[in-house]
């Protein structure tokens, strides 16, 4: 075992001084050592129950016969750090957590690792980490929040920063948006729609690295404590068999998480996330994957924010193994991949079954034939732009009009707020980008804005920055190269007619290639907006979004 590096013969009697310090017993240690990497903290409501996670893996993992041992992950709420200097940390943190996990795993030797993560940047960051440590490792998240209900309908954090929009535009009252307030957020757990955070608690599932229900059973059900336990004991028979995460997160796995995603319809920060773990396995992810995906594969959920279900709509209606299943109807999947229960994707998904088609549509009755992300590109976006598809209403898929330019967020959101923005103007925010924010910002705000104003059927959005799943409507993000390396975005003018066709994945100028050139000529780097700690140094090693902002050493 890769713990009697630490644990056994004389050499290690110093080591065992310190595990003896720890209170660990012999017998102890001398059975296999588990990390618990927890992310329990009490400012993320994602996170707070996590405490009560960590302890059934631990019951788990013991009464499989391991010695579970506890350490910390950091994790961000999206939520709050949305619309100020914080949201330059959110994205960032994927990384932290990554190379903190690695540090933590190897320098203690673990035998095996239960991922506990749940928010947006806490599950990739630990995907990421598996992936480096490569031992025998399992994910269990902390679940979805169950859904608000404000005056008789189901609501979600969407349906919150809308609410201030519309209050802002006089179409709720100080009381309305009171109550949204109050009721938004009834319970502990990861925000209740097909934010980021769920997209990629789901995309776990698919790539195989936690049980089935990982994405959906919601956080105050003791059925996810079960589940805890569950994987807590599974990861032993993980070790036992000596499999391993890039024996479970292949090429193929990918391919399957990014067609699951197409069917369930998620966040866009997915396609920031899959390369960057992609990237970890030595896979080379071009995002233009998306579309030869999406091509063949049928949107069958329209959860919040692009429709009324949430997320225990999807867990009561058979989960993700059940989208998956619907999938496998048209053989869209690998289903010989290995995943976390020692099982294939097919033998897991053999017995699944869509129990509401409402929430679900089978593949013979999808939303529509292509799925739930696409990424566009042309002379404002070389290198590509993502959109959420399926929160597209049809009237935004094809759109043109002139462009209304913004050096950074807020001050778009004082112009739409203000009224300022008319209906058939194209927002354009840049210098927002992984290098020029630094730190790739969501805009979350702006769009919520536009969706409670009543633009969101007339007002596009492009952005080098990117967005929230809680984001709706003509949003176009991760526009690359972005303004702060020289990108297009960087040249676009007041005025500008802007011309975006969704179905036919085009994101264009209208402006001649010489004039292009002439605007280049005459264009500079601007000032970091940052020069010390963290946030520098990241900004110095990111890559663009359409390589999943993955960092590098410079001149590598």
């Amino acid at each position: 075992m890769r713990s009697d590096t630490v644990t056994k013969g004389k050499q290690q009697a110093p080591h065992r001084s310190l595990f003896n310090a720890l209170g660990l017993t012999q017998e102890e240690m001398d059975r296999p050592l588990v990390g618990i990497v927890s992310s329990y903290n009490e400012i993320v409501p994602g996170h707070m129950n996590l405490d009560k996670i960590v302890n059934a893996v631990k019951q788990g993992v013991a009464m499989a016969g391991g010695t579970p041992i506890v350490f910390p992950a950091i994790a961000v709420c999206d939520g709050i750090a949305m619309g100020h200097i914080g949201m330059k940390y959110s994205l960032v943190t994927r990384d932290l957590i990554a190379d903190s996990t690695e540090a933590m795993a190897l320098a203690h030797q673990f035998d095996a690792l239960v991922m506990v993560p749940n928010c947006d940047k806490n599950v990739p960051g630990l995907l990421m980490a598996a992936a480096r440590i490569n031992v025998p490792t399992i994910f269990v998240s902390g679940g979805p929040m169950l859904a608000g209900h404000v005056k008789g309908k189901k609501t979600s954090l969407s349906s919150m920063f809308e609410a201030v929009g519309a209050n802002a535009a006089g179409k709720i009252t100080d009381e309305d948006l009171c109550e949204f307030e109050n009721k938004t957020c009834p319970t502990c757990g990861s925000c209740s729609g097909m934010y980021t955070a769920n997209s990629m608690n789901c995309l776990t599932e698919v790539l195989g690295m936690g049980l089935g229900g990982n994405g959906t059973i919601p956080a105050v059900y003791s059925a996810r404590i079960r589940l805890a336990k569950q994987a807590g004991m599974k990861v032993m028979e993980l070790l036992e068999k000596n499999i391993r995460p890039r024996d479970i997160m292949t090429e193929k796995a990918v391919l399957n998480a990014l067609t699951v995603d197409m069917a369930l319809g998620c966040s866009t920060n997915s396609m920031l996330h899959l390369p960057a773990i992609a990237h970890e396995i030595g896979m080379d992810f071009e995002i233009d994957f998306a579309n030869g995906i999406s091509e063949k594969t049928p949107n069958l959920c329209h959860l919040a924010p692009a429709g009324p279900t949430y997320m225990e709509d999807l867990n009561e209606a058979g989960g993700v193994y059940a989208v998956m299943a619907e999938l496998n109807k048209k053989n869209l999947l690998h289903t010989d991949c290995m995943t976390v229960t020692g099982k294939t994707v097919g033998e897991n998904i053999k017995d699944a079954v869509n129990k509401d088609p409402e929430v679900i549509r089978p593949i013979d009755n999808p939303y529509t034939q292509t799925g739930g992300l696409a990424v566009l590109k042309g002379n404002l976006a070389p290198d590509g732009s993502v959109v959420k598809r399926s929160a597209v209403v049809d009237e935004m898929l094809v759109h043109e009009g002139p462009a209304r330019v913004f050096e950074c967020e807020e001050d778009a959101i004082d112009a739409i707020k203000g009224g300022r923005i008319s209906a058939g103007d194209v927002v354009v925010i840049r210098y927002e980008g992984p290098k020029g924010g630094p730190g790739m910002r969501e805009m979350l705000n702006p769009t919520s804005a536009i969706a409670g104003m009543g633009l969101g059927s007339s007002v596009a959005l492009i952005t080098d920055g990117r967005f929230s799943g809680a984001s709706r409507g003509a949003s176009i993000g991760h526009v690359s190269p972005e303004a702060a390396v020289g990108g297009p975005i960087a040249l676009v003018e007041e005025g500008d007619i802007i011309k975006i066709d969704i179905p036919n994945l085009k994101l264009e100028i209208d402006v001649s290639d010489e004039e292009l050139a002439k605007r280049r000529e005459a264009w500079r780097p601007r000032e970091p907006k940052v020069t010390t700690g963290y946030l520098a140094r990241y900004a110095a090693m990111v890559t663009s979004g359409n390589r999943g902002a993955i960092l590098e050493i410079p001149g590598k």
